[in-house]
């Protein structure tokens, strides 16, 4: 029996950072500033393991700073929303008795206040890989091959979804089956077409 292995943000749950300044800023300036700071290199820095404390502490304008020293306490308001059709798979999944686990590029300190806005996330996985708590980030092929240490499983049996292609190229690398998501229903094919629904 294979096991479906699930990507997060983009996946399961809808993340836009802008939210976080948008309602006091407006767009353009929120926009504007996550540009101007590199919020992405930034993002990704934490989540393999930095802190957005001193990612803040870090930038040459003070104003940017306290702005982006903001953002751990304003996370919940940048994962407003579930992508419902997503879930009813993993709950289908569930049902049909195949294991679900994740994968996810996630900051240690973000983590906790994604699962105090969406509780199902620290509850519905065997086993959850968080990025930034392990120091290890997707696509590296090592983050995939200590999931399959911790969660006792065959990367082999294994089919990980994520909607970044790299990642699943990643994945591939370490021996996972691979779907890339585009969307529930060409989840549900892919997943029909294994035999896992």
């Amino acid at each position: 029996m294979k096991h479906v292995v699930f990507d997060i943000g983009a996946v399961l749950v809808d993340w836009n950072p802008m939210l976080a300044w948008s309602h006091e800023m407006g767009e353009a300036e929120t926009q504007a500033f996550l540009t101007r700071i590199n919020f992405d290199k930034l993002n990704f820095a934490c989540d393999a393991g930095a802190s957005f404390l001193g990612a803040a502490d870090a930038l040459p304008d003070a104003e940017d700073g306290k702005r982006l020293a903001q953002y751990v306490e304003r996370y919940a308001q940048t994962v407003p929303n579930k992508i419902t059709g997503t879930w009813d798979i993993l709950y289908a999944l569930k049902q049909a008795g195949v294991r679900v686990f994740a994968i996810t590029n996630w900051s240690a300190e973000t983590w906790p206040e994604g699962c105090k806005a969406h509780p199902e996330l620290a509850e519905v996985f065997e086993t959850t890989v968080v990025s930034g708590q392990i120091g290890m980030v997707k696509p590296s092929v090592a983050i995939y091959r200590h999931f399959c240490s911790v969660a006792g499983v065959a990367a082999e049996d294994c089919v990980f979804t994520d909607d970044g292609l790299h990642n699943c190229i990643g994945a591939q690398a370490a021996g996972m089956d691979a779907i890339r998501f585009t969307g529930p229903d060409a989840l549900e094919r892919g997943l029909k077409a294994r035999g896992l629904l």
